[in-house]
């Protein structure tokens, strides 16, 4: 596998890790962002740069829907 590839995978790699990691995942939660969205977003991107489309066709969209669909909530919620 040439290098700049592995270095790629590599870094999805530690995106994942760290996405796991409990602190990282109480700051993001502070920010508002859901780990379990963003590991699926993640798990999309590496399925798009591995070249199995399919799957990355089936998670970046389940990601894009549920974040737009809970911004539509909390936009209902301010109303």
């Amino acid at each position: 596998m040439p290098r700049a590839l592995r270095e790629l995978f590599e870094t999805l790699d530690d995106l994942d890790t760290l996405l796991k990691h409990s602190e990282v995942g109480a700051e993001l939660a502070d920010r508002g962002v859901n780990v379990s969205l963003a590991l699926v977003a993640a798990s999309g991107l590496r399925a798009y740069v591995e070249g199995r489309k399919a799957a990355a066709a089936v998670d970046l969209p389940t990601a894009g829907e549920e974040i737009r669909g809970r911004l539509e909530r909390a936009k209902e919620d301010l109303s």
